[in-house]
Order: structure tokens, then C-alpha cells, then sequence
């Protein structure tokens, strides 16, 4: 028997036997049983949402250390910039006159011998 006509069945069969107050009587425990469900459904969802948003607030601490680090390297490599262009300053144009950097020739690739 499908469930339609089950229902209908037992919707009959409380009329008959407890007549309208038993009818509002059935009636109102299936509304009650249908909001403990949602109840349910709407406290797992909250549970849900609470776990996410620790993940989101430990993801958003690693991100926002990750952006300090990056902004103290940016900050040392300008350092070193700065540091390197005073050293070349103070060595005169001498360092750079061929445009190459001083020191050892570098050597050239010349392929398999």
C-alpha cells in the first residue's frame, strides 16, 4: 500500500474512532514531529557553520602572518638595495664602465664537446 493511501487510511481511522479532537490531536503531533526535524536539520547547520568559520578563522590568521612576513622581506630587500646602489655609488663609475659586473670574466657555453 503506498504511503499516500496509508496515511489516508489512518486519517480515517482516527476520525472514526476519536472523531475532530482526535483528528486536531493527530494532526498536531505530526506538526510537532516535523519541527523536531527541522530543529535538528537547523542545529546540525549551525554546527556546521561553527566549525567553518573556526577553519576560516585559523585560514585568515595564516594569511595575515604570512602578509607580515612578506612585507618584512619586501622591507629587507629594499635595505639591501639601498645598501647595494650606496656601495656602488661610493665605488665610482668604475665598477659598471663596460657594463658588465666586475670581477672574473664569466666563462661562455660553447655546447658538447
Amino acid at each position: 500500500m503506498p504511503e499516500g493511501e496509508r496515511m489516508e487510511a489512518g486519517l480515517a481511522g482516527a476520525v472514526a474512532q476519536f472523531g475532530v479532537a482526535g483528528l486536531i490531536g493527530w494532526m498536531w503531533l505530526a506538526e510537532r514531529r516535523a519541527a523536531a526535524s527541522r530543529e535538528r536539520q537547523l542545529a546540525e547547520a549551525h554546527d556546521a557553520l561553527t566549525r567553518e568559520r573556526a577553519s576560516l578563522d585559523a585560514l585568515l590568521s595564516t594569511v595575515s602572518a604570512n602578509t607580515r612576513a612578506m612585507v618584512g622581506v619586501e622591507g629587507a630587500v629594499r635595505d639591501l638595495s639601498a645598501a647595494v646602489e650606496r656601495l656602488r655609488s661610493a665605488c665610482g663609475t668604475g665598477a659598471r664602465m663596460s657594463g658588465r659586473p666586475a670581477g672574473p670574466s664569466p666563462v661562455r657555453y660553447t655546447g658538447p664537446r
